[in-house]
């Protein structure tokens, strides 16, 4: 069995390396034919590797969360309520599969990075490529890019993964540069046919003030919404609701 055991590895079937012996054993207690505990065998190996390459997305995407969607608060506010079905529609990623775009409008604190976190999970569980960024470290890694003539390789890693979560756009203006950059982005990834999910605070009728001017927040707002979910998350922060409710318990308790 020893042999076996560095067959198996020699293989890279490193989980059944491991478990041949107990598998074996129980196959044999079983009486399973061959071809039965072959195919278990198989099994064990499949569901490992799937396990792993799950692992590996993950790490990649740098979502550093791992959150449900039972976890999201669908009676925070009416416009959520009112959004469930779509938003569950949503984790049966077929808009990743057809390279639609997903925007999430709201205030700050009203949990759109959360949910952009759930989708992104659910996708790396799919063995979808992920990628999780804020707006305003993908544009500074660009512009650093640009400025030692390594853009091209850059924009790859915000360009190829299936699904790209760009995190709070609009929190900060941008200059033109870095609103040329961003295009650049949102162009080749429209062009691919690959999905962007986008979280901002701002709605589309004011990007004129953070992309720069209003040719080039045309330019992306199109490609983003032609072919995409927008969704409004209503209400306030979590953060003051949390902090009101606090407030309210210490005054019941004086």
């Amino acid at each position: 069995m020893n042999t076996l055991a560095v067959k198996l590895n020699t293989l890279s079937l490193t989980t059944i390396a491991r478990q041949v012996d107990s598998f074996l054993d129980g196959a044999a207690n079983r009486n399973l034919s061959m071809g039965q505990a072959l195919e278990q065998l198989a099994d064990i190996e499949l569901a490992a590797r799937q396990e792993r390459a799950i692992g590996r997305r993950f790490q990649l995407s740098r979502l550093h969360l791992k959150p449900a969607i039972a976890e999201f608060r669908f009676n925070h506010h009416k416009s959520r309520q009112h959004a469930r079905s779509r938003i569950l529609h949503l984790l049966d990623l077929e808009f990743v599969r057809t390279g639609a775009n997903v925007i999430l409008i709201g205030n700050p604190g009203t949990g759109k990075t959360f949910l952009a976190k759930i989708i992104g999970w659910q996708a790396c569980q799919a063995n979808v490529r992920v990628f999780f960024t804020s707006a305003m470290d993908m544009l500074n890694q660009l512009a650093a890019a640009q400025a030692d003539h390594s853009l091209v390789r850059k924009l790859k890693i915000y360009t190829d993964p299936a699904l790209l979560i760009c995190d709070e756009l609009g929190y900060l203006a941008l200059d033109q540069a870095t609103s040329n950059l961003f295009y650049q982005v949102i162009s080749a990834r429209y062009s691919q046919k690959r999905s962007t999910l986008i979280t901002t605070n701002t709605p589309f009728s004011e990007w004129g003030n953070i992309l720069h001017n209003t040719t080039i927040a045309t330019a992306i707002a199109d490609r983003l919404v032609e072919q995409a979910s927008i969704f409004l998350l209503e209400g306030q922060s979590f953060r003051q609701a949390g902090r009101r409710q606090q407030n309210e318990d210490s005054g019941a308790a004086l």
